[in-house]
């Protein structure tokens, strides 16, 4: 099956424009947003100004730090602001970005700006990837189940490995480093549900 791929330059560009939406309406300098992800200061502003690639581990420092999950960073900051124009998601719509350093594609499923708790992604993952996410605890909790649609993934919930093949389903809280793996030689394709409950305010 092929799979179309928005251009780098406009996926860098649709990043930029969250990441900086976001901090913004959290107020925080970006040597805070730095503390709070350690992530350096030069690298989020070089991702605030489109001119880096940035890749999954650090996209999801940022996440956190931000209180969004990693499939939001690729809204865009009006889809994500305004109502959703529809209920419906069209394939063609729906932005995939290829993670720099693994390969791994991520395509986000959900129609954007839907207010709904879950949101749903589809990941191509290549042979022999692997990919370590070492953010821990979050100030929202984060629900993702990973479904398993074809090939094989191991996933290491910190120090607990569960091997996946075609049809098995993990549900997980990201409350601590995860590693995603796939031990074979064939590419592995995999759904992922996440559902976050916002913190109440006072």
């Amino acid at each position: 099956m092929s799979i179309m791929i928005e251009s780098v330059a406009d996926l860098n560009q649709r990043i930029a424009e969250r990441v900086r939406g976001l901090r913004a309406a959290h107020g925080l300098s970006l040597d805070t947003l730095a503390s709070k992800s350690s992530v350096s200061r030069s690298m989020i502003s070089l991702i605030e100004r489109g001119e880096i690639s940035p890749t999954a581990v650090v996209l999801d420092k940022l996440a956190a730090a931000l209180g969004v999950t990693l499939a939001s960073l690729f809204d865009t900051r009006k889809a994500a602001a305004q109502p959703p124009s529809g209920p419906v998601a069209r394939r063609e719509d729906q932005p995939e970005w290829q993670d720099p350093a693994s390969g791994y594609i991520r395509r986000n499923v959900s129609p954007p700006g839907v207010s709904q708790p879950m949101q749903i992604s589809e990941v191509h993952f290549p042979p022999g990837a692997r990919v370590a996410f070492e953010s821990g605890a979050r100030d929202t909790r984060v629900c993702q189940q990973i479904w398993v649609l074809e090939g094989t993934m191991d996933i290491t919930l910190g120090g607990e490995r569960h091997r996946l093949r075609e049809g098995d389903c993990l549900a997980m809280q990201l409350d601590c480093s995860t590693m995603f793996h796939n031990p074979t030689r064939k590419p592995a394709r995999y759904a992922v549900v996440i559902a976050s409950e916002k913190p109440s305010r006072r």
